[in-house]
């Protein structure tokens, strides 16, 4: 699993979770541009999540939906610009991938635009059968 740097500290404490800190995040994200408060809150409140803080301020997030027992989905995974290059989001992402809850999986699955490169050091690959996925989507919702 990736160690954290000094002075970071993960959770997976769901009490702990700063939704104003994620909203204020995802609102402005590609995936995410205008999302509502509540619908962010509703879809912590409704997932797996694991943060990581620095100091006292949340400045980093992931979220799995999963039935724990076939499927994870991987979603939300962010780190603050200023925060970047440290591994954050690599030792969110092992501590998941390890994490005791999430064992046994046949699957998961996430969307990205551009951290491909990320998921692929964590043993992620592209579908091999792309014909077999099939979505419904409304990226504008928010808007």
């Amino acid at each position: 699993m990736s160690a954290l740097p000094e002075g970071y500290r993960l959770t997976e404490d769901q009490a702990e979770i700063d939704m104003a800190a994620a909203h204020a995040f995802l609102t402005g994200s590609y995936w995410a541009k205008g999302i509502p408060f509540a619908t962010v809150a509703a879809a912590i409140s409704s997932s797996f999540c694991v943060a990581v803080f620095h100091e006292d301020m949340q400045v980093g997030m992931v979220r799995i939906i999963s039935d724990f027992a076939t499927t994870a989905y991987l979603t939300d995974v962010y780190v603050l610009d200023a925060y970047r290059g440290h591994g954050l989001a690599s030792a969110m992402l092992a501590h998941l991938q390890a994490h005791p809850k999430l064992q046994g999986l046949r699957r998961w699955m996430l969307f990205t635009l551009d951290a491909q490169p990320l998921y692929a050091q964590a043993g992620w690959n592209v579908y091999p059968h792309p014909e077999r996925v099939m979505v419904r989507d409304n990226p504008d919702i928010y808007q």
